[in-house]
């Protein structure tokens, strides 16, 4: 399926975390604008996963899920590929026409 920008998103500077299951991370806050995630600290960096992904006791937390937290720069009109969608967490992983990839929110995907 195929989906049509209809406004700009920008990517964070931070460079993207990949965890993996059984990773120990530090648990930060919980997102106020995208409530399903949360803030975590791993040994090779940080960034926002579901929180459904990682098994939480207070601050320390365990990997349940791998996930990539790489979002894909795109502009208003450009078109993408979803490959994946998640509807829980409101994002869609998707690639663009030259064949990179990442999540979008999607509140600024309109679908074919």
């Amino acid at each position: 399926m195929r989906a049509q920008l209809t406004a700009d998103h920008e990517v964070p500077d931070r460079a993207p975390l990949t965890v993996r299951p059984g990773d120990p991370v530090t648990v930060g806050d919980r997102d106020t604008e995208w409530p399903a995630f949360v803030f975590i600290t791993a040994v090779n960096g940080c960034g926002w996963v579901p929180a459904r992904h990682v098994d939480i006791d207070g601050a320390a937390g365990i990997v349940r899920t791998g996930y990539d937290t790489t979002e894909l720069a795109a502009r208003a009109g450009d078109v993408v590929e979803l490959v994946a969608e998640d509807v829980e967490s409101g994002w869609s992983w998707c690639r663009d026409a030259a064949g990179r990839e990442g999540w979008v929110p999607n509140r600024v995907l309109a679908r074919d």
